[in-house]
């Protein structure tokens, strides 16, 4: 059977994942699994859809005020909303070899 070689390039260690992309991706899922609209949400949540939008996308670091405005627009509970992001962030730590692979045959 094929064995894999992995080459590891002196690169340090991965960087670490993003907080508020990791909310964002989160935020997103929950809304889409919800069958919600990103307008529908932005509203109830007292927000823009452009900010909302931002948000999700991981390009704005919202405050504890909009991340407790958004969850509850959602209806999901914050602290379960938290402990996913932080089950994420350890998975995405430790993700796959951080450099080229090659397999042989």
């Amino acid at each position: 059977m094929a064995d894999i070689l992995y080459f590891h390039q002196n690169r340090g260690p991965a960087p670490e994942p993003l907080w508020r992309e990791v909310l964002g991706r989160s935020l997103r899922a929950t809304r889409e699994e919800q069958g919600g609209r990103l307008v529908d949400v932005a509203e109830r949540a007292g927000i823009s859809p452009q900010y909302l939008s931002e948000i999700e996308r991981g390009r704005k670091e919202p405050s504890s005020e909009m991340i407790a405005a958004v969850t509850g627009a959602l209806g999901v509970d914050l602290a379960g909303l938290l402990a996913d992001i932080a089950g994420d962030v350890r998975r995405l730590r430790g993700a796959g070899p951080a450099g080229p692979v090659l397999m042989a045959a």
